[in-house]
């Protein structure tokens, strides 16, 4: 049973995520809000609102290694599962902006939080602390970024705003789909807990590789579709932003909650996420593209990391 919740979680965490999504970008048609800010915000929030589902109500629970570990698993996932396999659909061109902006910011992202965690390992203490205060300052972060993305938008796309009528059904889907991630969310939490105990194995392990892969599948899905049509920097932007809002939101907000301790484990998982999203930063930068050879060598790598993990 606990295997049939944890699939019931995920349907409704991908599910109603896009509900979420298509509900609050068509209440920001109505307000007049740019399509490209609601690409920048509400879709890249929507896409990350399964991670934030699960590592939130972990946290509020007290579960440190779901919290950390759905978050690290998740941007590794979307970095080496979500980007090789849509290299393998279309080789994926990114613009100047993301190379030189969005990615540098996602990179940042993953050494705020390491210089955060890994002091207290350098001073010979056994466990590391993302602390409330820490939280706040990864939620600044999230506000610097999302100001940033609003001074690159131009005043031609300012005035490029689609009318559309107000709708009660706008409302609903909102309300349907922040009702539906947050049941999904706990679903997947308490099967996910209750299958690691069940089987003697850790939740970090489970927080990791199942949950992590189960939270990346709207990425997956929108990186993919958008590989296909050959709008291959939206299948690399969407990992890119999806990565920086795992970081500064989820674990600022998760962190604000409830302080999540860092053991050692979790402090090599963070290692490991910021040397791939390094190695995929290495990857964009030459030819600005990510072809089919690179995305065999990115799911090679996520392969090892997955031996690696369980063998540990």
């Amino acid at each position: 049973m606990n295997f049939i919740f944890l699939i019931i979680g995920f349907i409704l965490l991908v599910k109603c995520a896009d509900i979420f999504v298509d509900g609050s970008s068509n209440l920001a048609k109505v307000l007049r809000i740019p399509t490209l800010i609601i690409g920048l915000t509400i879709v890249a929030f929507g896409t990350s609102a399964p991670e934030a589902a699960v590592s939130i109500t972990s946290s509020i629970k007290g579960q440190n290694d779901l919290a950390l570990g759905n978050v690290v698993g998740s941007n590794i996932c979307n970095i080496l599962l979500v980007l090789g396999v849509s290299a393998l659909f279309n080789p994926l061109k990114a613009k100047r902006q993301i190379i030189t902006k969005d990615f540098l910011f996602c990179l940042l992202s993953y050494l705020v939080l390491f210089i955060m965690v890994a002091g207290p390992f350098v001073l010979g203490e056994g466990y590391g602390v993302l602390s409330s205060s820490d939280g706040l300052v990864l939620l600044c972060f999230l506000g610097i970024y999302l100001y940033s993305l609003i001074l690159s938008v131009s005043k031609k796309d300012m005035k490029v705003v689609e009318k559309r009528k107000f709708s009660i059904k706008d409302i609903l889907y909102i309300v349907l789909g922040l009702c539906g991630i947050i049941l999904g969310g706990n679903l997947v939490v308490d099967s996910a807990t209750s299958i690691a105990l069940s089987f003697g194995i850790s939740e970090n392990l489970i927080a990791l590789t199942i949950v992590a892969v189960g939270t990346s599948l709207p990425e997956l899905v929108t990186s993919v579709v958008a590989a296909r049509k050959n709008e291959t920097d939206i299948a690399l932007g969407n990992v890119i932003g999806s990565n920086i809002f795992n970081i500064f939101f989820i674990l600022g907000v998760s962190g604000a909650v409830n302080s999540i301790i860092i053991t050692s484990e979790s402090l090599i998982d963070i290692i490991i996420m910021g040397v791939t999203g390094l190695i995929a930063y290495l990857f964009t930068i030459k030819n600005s593209r990510i072809g089919n050879k690179k995305g065999i060598i990115m799911l090679l790598l996520y392969l090892a990391y997955l031996v690696y993990i369980i063998y540990r």
